[in-house]
């Protein structure tokens, strides 16, 4: 089975090229997803956040209350690398079985879509990183636009992450996003009957 680390910056349109990915014969883990479960009320996770953090990031329902849980840790760059050092390695814990379960059941193709690939130095679980970007104009553009932020915001969450030099200097496949979805297809395409017939 090969496996895809598909990756890139926000509002780059990471799920977009996932989506054309699955459309090829993939099997898409979403880390996203995986985070939400690896949070999720009695895990070893959620203990060892609401031990760090206290109670005050519990809803009422007894789940970790992100919002809360982000506000505290954007404002806090040492409180941000408190959560990754709890979260990242259980996540990725949980993305190896995934990948194992696939390999058992015949998987031709995994992608592992997640945003911190590189940060969170997932790429050991991967043969292959394909990197989505877009120019910063356009990702500000997007990000305004789609989560309804000033650019002042918006701004401020696109230096939180990894540059696209930064990315890119990991890459195996870079796919330039700025343009139609088209455009974007054609790209994944040449690059699929690359991997495939490897």
């Amino acid at each position: 089975m090969r496996v895809i680390g598909l990756t890139g910056g926000i509002a780059a349109g990471k799920s977009t090229i996932a989506h054309i990915l699955a459309e090829l014969g993939a099997v898409v883990i979403d880390a996203d997803k995986v985070g939400h479960e690896a949070y999720r009320r009695g895990t070893e996770a959620w203990r060892a956040l609401v031990e760090h953090f206290g109670e005050r990031i519990l809803g009422p329902d007894g789940e970790i209350d992100r919002r809360t849980l982000g506000a505290i840790v954007f404002a806090d760059p040492a409180e941000r690398q408190a959560l990754q050092a709890i979260v990242w390695p259980r996540m990725k814990e949980m993305i190896r079985q995934r990948l194992a379960e696939l390999r058992a059941a015949g998987a031709r193709v995994a992608v592992i879509e997640a945003a911190v690939l590189i940060e969170a130095s997932w790429t050991d679980l991967v043969d292959e990183v394909w990197v989505v970007q877009v120019p910063e104009a356009v990702a500000l553009q997007r990000l305004m636009a789609r989560n309804n932020l000033t650019e002042d915001e918006a701004r401020a969450r696109l230096r939180a992450q990894l540059s696209n030099a930064e990315r890119a200097a990991h890459a195996d496949v870079i796919i330039d996003n700025r343009g139609t979805v088209a455009e974007a297809r054609a790209q994944v395409e040449r690059a699929w009957a690359r991997l495939v017939a490897t």
